[in-house]
């Protein structure tokens, strides 16, 4: 579909790159956010990129909306010109599925849940047609996710599976919000994987928990002093699923200030990902274990 562009009340001019989710639409939404970050137009005081689309902020006293809209649309033409290639980071999660913490939360909520007689992993397991629980880890696991958006809530990554679409883990969100979740539950909504920054109300499956912080405004963390958030747009994701020692050792590592999670610089080249999925995830793996 061609962009949709449509102002937002006097200050906002939001624009749409397409109406499902891709890696194609937020390489797209990505080039135009980082044109329109570089070219510095007069007025603009705020640009916030999400999974398909992203919107602006402007100051109408100092640029007409006619105006900025004239200014983005050039810088379409020119992002649609440009490579798919991001020079990003790629970084290893480790999770604890099935842990005591979320599964203690969501038995307390399976009146609202599609299955209240299971759990969490059991349903996204069946539906997305597993024959266990195991299994559907080792997918989940298996292949890397790109950050697509950090939002929501302060520090909050979505995720999107780096996998062919018919490959790709899908479950509903919980037919009614809950109102609690651990902080740092790894969790699922339609195609979107993510990480809970803070405890909240949520309504995403629950599948395990990451003992490292991904946002800390006191910045005591000691990968996190110079930013109190972890995630940006374009990271890579890759979950390692841990224990319980080893999820216990993780905290007492991050409480020490010893913990430092895995990352490496990598080239991420759309068009070649899209060659072979499957070996270009296997290189990246090796770029982050150093192979």
């Amino acid at each position: 579909m061609p962009m949709r562009y449509t102002f937002g009340g006097d200050e906002h001019l939001f624009v749409e790159c397409s109406e499902e989710m891709s890696l194609e639409a937020f390489f797209n939404s990505l080039s135009m956010t980082n044109g329109v970050r570089e070219s510095k137009i007069k007025g603009v005081t705020e640009i916030c990129p999400a999974n398909a689309s992203f919107q602006i902020k402007f100051d109408p006293d100092i640029i007409h909306p006619d105006d900025i809209m004239r200014e983005v649309k050039s810088i379409e033409v020119a992002a649609a010109r440009s490579e798919p290639v991001i020079t990003t980071r790629i970084v290893e999660i480790p999770v604890f599925y099935n842990d005591p913490w979320t599964h203690e939360t969501l038995m307390r909520f399976r009146e609202r849940h599609q299955d209240p007689s299971g759990t969490d992993l059991d349903y996204a397991a069946r539906i997305n047609n597993f024959g266990s629980v195991d299994d559907f880890v080792s997918a989940h696991a298996g292949s890397p996710w790109f950050v697509s958006m950090v939002g929501f809530v302060s520090g909050l990554p979505f995720m999107y599976q780096m996998v062919e679409r018919q490959r790709q883990i899908e479950v509903p969100k919980y037919l009614r919000p809950r109102t609690d979740t651990p902080k740092l539950t790894v969790g699922h909504g339609g195609c979107f994987g993510c990480i809970y920054s803070v405890r909240g109300a949520g309504g995403y499956q629950m599948f395990g928990i990451t003992p490292m912080p991904i946002y800390d405004p006191t910045q005591t963390t000691s990968y996190l002093k110079d930013f109190m958030v972890f995630f940006r747009p374009g990271d890579i994701v890759k979950f390692k699923p841990v224990d319980r020692d080893a999820y216990d050792q993780a905290v007492e590592d991050v409480d020490k200030g010893r913990f430092a999670p895995p990352i490496r610089e990598v080239k991420f080249d759309l068009t070649e990902f899209r060659k072979d999925i499957d070996g270009y995830n296997a290189k990246l793996e090796g770029v982050l274990h150093g192979h």
